[in-house]
């Protein structure tokens, strides 16, 4: 993995100090106090490591005025997860949840295998790298009963590896609903949906909710990039075996600068054209953990970068003032807009409520995903005049489109107290529930903090 960086001396210090944080040094993985600096061009994390120097990173493309603004209506409070373990070498090393930690989780991902029928040059998990080490059905349902204990049920994201490789994921999902749980996506690079129709029917039948489908855009080009081969056929048959299994889809691009940044409006457009069965898109500006052999810039893709290209990049159906950042997570970690699709085809912004889907509970967030992912799909809008309450409300959530993102941190910005607000969850047998970031966090070699 390479990195950019820069040294620096303490004179040369001479920019706005902002604020104050905890961080990591990108060597070492040891914690170390960071410095948010406003410059001409926005706002930079710098920090000092003792034993391997300076490093400096763009946290936020803008001036001083839009980054407070992003957080304003920020829910703040508190909520202890339960059975917390106590809090012994501090963050970001206790994680299992600790004491510290200020969330209940909202989203966990269950990790079902280590194999996967790709190899991803910018895979944030390794796959394939490790022992196939596929847990047993048993040992799923102890981890079920785990996050039943700590604070379930919660969202559950099907994730690996590649969890199609598995021959017994309708189990898996019916053995989760048996449990107690209600909401089961599938993060899937989509080659099995592709090549078996009546597997999607099977999911789709067993009780899976929804589709996160790996999709970086339209151009065979940015497959050969970030996944190692052309896969946009395949995309588009698994798109379309999905819609025939009505089965909701999510289309989650992996947003690398230089390489599809400038992709996102017809990623944009490709969605709606075939909503209200695609959901929505959720963003992914790559975090360089794991595999990922992409060089890290100076200058990595900030929500203001990626909302500035979104309204460019749609020619303003989608503007920058529609998007919001979230409550329960911290607002810098992610950013979302709601859209009403009307019967002619055109958007209408739903209004920035916080209320809505990111709150300080975590149950509120989790219901607004599972009730926004996993809506009714393949049937169009009725005038609202002519249609009950209930069918108003019902045809209101089937036709929302939903525009989000997740930006992840890793060794170079991470923030902790940023992290200790992470309600989206590793399973781990061992540890427990762990933050994504921290899960997957890896220094400048790839050495992993906890992912073994």
């Amino acid at each position: 993995m390479k990195s950019v960086w820069r040294y620096w001396k303490t004179e040369d210090l001479c920019d706005m100090e902002i604020g104050r944080t905890m961080s990591v040094c990108p060597v070492c993985l040891s914690r170390i106090p960071a410095k948010k600096l406003l410059e001409a061009d926005g706002i930079y994390m710098e920090k000092k490591c003792p034993d391997h120097g300076g490093f400096r990173t763009l946290i936020w493309e803008g001036d001083l005025e839009s980054y407070r603004a992003w957080a304003q209506g920020d829910a703040g409070g508190k909520t202890q997860p339960p059975r917390a373990k106590p809090a012994e070498q501090g963050c970001p090393y206790d994680c299992g949840l600790c004491q510290n930690h200020e969330r209940e989780g909202c989203c966990v991902l269950l990790e079902l295998t280590n194999r996967c029928n790709l190899k991803c040059p910018v895979c944030f998990a390794s796959a394939g790298e490790r022992e196939p080490g596929d847990l047993s059905l048993e040992e799923i349902g102890r981890q079920y009963d785990m996050l039943m204990e700590r604070g379930g049920p919660f969202n559950i994201q099907l994730s690996g590896g590649e969890p199609t490789v598995r021959e017994d994921l309708d189990r898996i999902i019916a053995l989760g609903r048996e449990k107690g749980f209600s909401f089961f996506q599938l993060n899937t690079n989509g080659l099995r949906l592709a090549q078996e129709p009546d597997y999607c029917i099977e999911l789709r039948q067993a009780g899976l909710s929804t589709v996160f489908l790996q999709f970086d855009g339209l151009d065979e080009n940015i497959y050969v990039k970030l996944r190692g081969r052309p896969l946009r056929d395949i995309k588009l048959r698994a798109i379309d075996n999905c819609r025939r299994a009505e089965l909701p889809v999510v289309l989650v691009p992996t947003v690398a600068p230089g390489v599809n940044d400038q992709a996102l409006g017809d990623i944009l457009r490709f969605a709606l054209d075939r909503a209200p069965h695609v959901r929505g898109v959720h963003f992914q500006p790559i975090s360089y953990f794991g595999r990922c052999g992409l060089e890290r810039p100076e200058k990595p893709l900030t929500i203001p970068a990626m909302l500035r290209r979104i309204e460019e990049q749609t020619g303003g159906l989608m503007l920058a003032s529609h998007f919001g950042g979230g409550g329960a997570e911290s607002p810098y970690c992610s950013f979302h807009a709601s859209y009403l699709r009307r019967a002619d085809g055109s958007l209408k912004a739903l209004p920035r409520r916080r209320s809505q889907c990111c709150c300080v509970k975590s149950s509120e967030a989790r219901d607004f995903v599972s009730r926004q992912w996993s809506g009714k799909a393949g049937e169009s809008c009725r005038d609202p005049d002519t249609a009950s309450l209930d069918e108003f409300l019902e045809q209101t959530v089937r036709n929302t489109f939903t525009v989000s993102g997740m930006l992840f941190q890793d060794a170079w910005n991470l923030d902790l107290d940023r992290l200790r607000r992470c309600y989206i969850c590793e399973v781990d047998s061992k540890l427990g529930m762990v933050p994504f970031c921290a899960y997957n966090l890896t220094d400048s070699v790839g050495r992993a903090l906890y992912r073994r």
